[in-house]
């Protein structure tokens, strides 16, 4: 069973990064172009999980598919994406894990966002101590479940992104509370268990700090997926974030080697659908109102 321990910060913490990166970027070869240290223990003075977090930028991410042998001969287990959408994720020590590494393609602001956070919090040590306050505070009381610690820091996590002057997206599978309870709301429905498994999966997105849309993707065979459900909440419609997220489902789908994605097109969603190419003459349609699109 995993523990949740936060400890006092270690002074050899970044020499533990730096040693670690050498290896990391053999590993990775050409591809790799800038190794970070993010996270707690990246913060000077900071109350961490003894655990470094690490953040290699490449060119290409599909091209980190093909240096996994490297990464497990450094005795790294290969996790995927892990939730985070054009993310791959790697992990290492068992049963202690101690390190995490969070690589992605450069200029997706994932990289941003963790570095902005990392910045703030050199620069602003009340906040620093505000947070490693509650981070012990979580340990002790969630010692046994790491998904509640990591949800008990999501709203102070936000608040920092908010005021570093992050200014990006997010697509990750919906996980948090907060998450959840937007796409009840944008569905005014509830999602029941058969929408739950490894061929559904539910996508929020984000502007900045705030959690803005979700959708619902069905994986199926043969290189086929079934666009359920999009949609943005309102306060934010009109300005662009729904077909930005749209091609970030399509783009995300053919990473995974999709080829084709149905969508159904209701009345009120027919301008937006012509607008991404599913309503024309040289796409399918069938009498259920079923689009297909070769992506």
């Amino acid at each position: 069973m995993t523990i949740v321990e936060v400890v006092p910060y270690d002074s050899n913490w970044p020499n533990l990064f730096e040693a670690e990166a050498k290896l990391l970027s053999k590993a990775l070869g050409n591809n790799c172009i800038a190794i970070h240290h993010i996270g707690s223990t990246s913060i000077p003075g900071l109350s961490a999980k003894p655990i470094l977090d690490i953040l290699p930028v490449v060119k290409d991410i599909v091209k980190v598919d093909k240096a996994t042998k490297a990464m497990i001969a450094l005795g790294y287990e290969v996790k995927g994406e892990a939730g985070m959408a054009f993310r791959r994720f790697f992990q290492k020590g068992n049963p202690s894990r101690t390190h995490n590494i969070h690589l992605y393609e450069k200029e997706d602001p994932e990289i941003s966002r963790y570095l902005n956070f990392r910045d703030w919090m050199r620069a602003h040590p009340e906040d620093a101590l505000a947070y490693a306050t509650l981070k012990v505070k979580l340990a002790k009381e969630f010692p046994h479940d790491i998904f509640h610690y990591c949800s008990g820091k999501d709203a102070f996590v936000a608040s920092i992104d908010a005021k570093d002057g992050y200014d990006g997206w997010r697509m990750v599978q919906a996980l948090t509370d907060r998450e959840w309870a937007l796409a009840h709301k944008l569905r005014k429905d509830i999602l029941t268990n058969s929408f739950k498994g490894k061929d559904h999966i539910h996508f929020i997105f984000y502007k900045n700090a705030d959690v803005i849309g979700y959708a619902h993707l069905q994986l199926y065979s043969e290189n086929e997926a079934l666009l359920r459900f999009i949609a943005i909440d309102k306060p934010y419609r009109n300005l662009g974030f729904g077909s930005q997220f749209l091609k970030l489902c399509e783009r995300w789908l053919r990473q995974q080697g999709f080829s084709k994605l149905l969508v159904h097109v209701p009345q009120n969603m027919q301008k937006f659908y012509h607008n991404h190419g599913y309503l024309n003459d040289n796409v399918k349609k069938d009498p259920s109102n079923i689009h297909i699109k070769f992506i």
